[in-house]
């Protein structure tokens, strides 16, 4: 264990932690090293292909894919920040991790999270528009409300995290470094300080609670809005299509939200504990997988924009 020592108080103190994931078996970490590999390509590929069909075609420069285009982006730097890491220890065998590192791996994962809470609620905010009020959406959905609720997001998130950040940055560690969990978050490397740790606890919990309580009611609300408008339509084909494309969208933000709650609300037991890498995989690596499949490959003018996109690139290369 790397240690320096501290000449006041003569204890040693460490300058890594070292996180334990799902344990250090070689054949284990091969398993899943090709499982979460596959993962991080889905996402970074789906993602990437969002953003760069969004960009290209203009047909997608419309509001809605505005939000996909910020949620690929998010998503991409999401998941980048915890899985390259985990994949380098799996093939490594290397699990250990600066305090610094550790703190930065978590500001930029934390502020990633946050903003994804809100920029989901915005995102069924504008479905919500296009739905339920057609004849006002285009008024109302402009391109300075776009802006307005994007930035918001950001800022939020990042305005979030930092405030969790600072008080982690007043932690000191002078006992154990061993991290039960995949990544550095905010409960695990607190529980391994010497000093007090209640601020930094309490501000996790109640910007948790802020952060996913009113982003969580405003997308079920809009979603609720949505269906209560949707069995209205006569057509059952639509209404079909309409169920479908809401449940997913329900099924996933569900994941998220709930995951989240879980892991930084509901009070810590000795049985959470063990569960929680389990929920961090669904905010993790679960969600940033599906988001690009459910909200937008399955969508009839992203398929029409990558055959376009592909006809074009073929015409040039022929």
């Amino acid at each position: 264990m790397d240690q320096q020592t501290d000449m006041e108080g003569n204890q040693s103190r460490p300058t890594s932690f070292i996180l334990l994931g799902f344990g250090n078996g070689f054949e284990l970490r091969i398993i899943l090293f090709i499982f979460f590999l596959a993962i991080y390509a889905l996402s970074i590929v789906g993602n990437l292909l969002i953003v760069l069909l969004v960009v290209v075609d203009q047909h997608l420069h419309t509001p809605m894919y505005f939000f996909l285009l910020n949620l690929s982006c998010l998503e991409t730097c999401y998941i980048s920040t915890i899985l390259p890491r985990m994949l380098a220890s799996f093939l490594t065998g290397n699990r250990s991790i600066s305090i610094k590192g550790c703190i930065t791996q978590y500001y930029f994962f934390g502020f990633c999270a946050a903003t994804e809470c809100y920029l989901l609620a915005m995102m069924s905010y504008d479905r919500y528009l296009a739905i339920c009020k057609p004849l006002h959406y285009t008024s109302l959905m402009n391109g300075r409300l776009c802006l307005q609720l994007v930035f918001t997001s950001w800022m939020s998130g990042l305005l979030t995290n930092t405030i969790i950040t600072s008080f982690m940055l007043e932690l000191t560690f002078c006992g154990p470094n061993e991290i039960n969990h995949f990544f550095c978050d905010v409960y695990p490397v607190a529980n391994l300080s010497c000093s007090n740790t209640h601020l930094v606890k309490l501000a996790t919990f109640i910007l948790g609670i802020m952060g996913t309580g009113p982003p969580f009611l405003l997308t079920l609300s809009s979603y609720v809005c949505i269906l209560l408008t949707v069995l209205r339509i006569k057509s059952k084909t639509a209404q079909q299509k309409a169920f479908s494309t809401c449940s997913s969208h329900l099924i996933v933000v569900t994941l998220f939200y709930g995951s989240i709650f879980l892991v930084y609300i509901v009070p810590e037991t000795e049985t959470l504990k063990e569960l929680h890498k389990i929920f961090s995989l669904f905010y993790t690596a679960l969600t940033p997988t599906l988001n690009p499949l459910i909200y937008s490959l399955r969508n009839r003018e992203v398929k029409e924009a990558l055959f376009r996109s592909a006809r074009k690139f073929s015409n040039r290369i022929s």
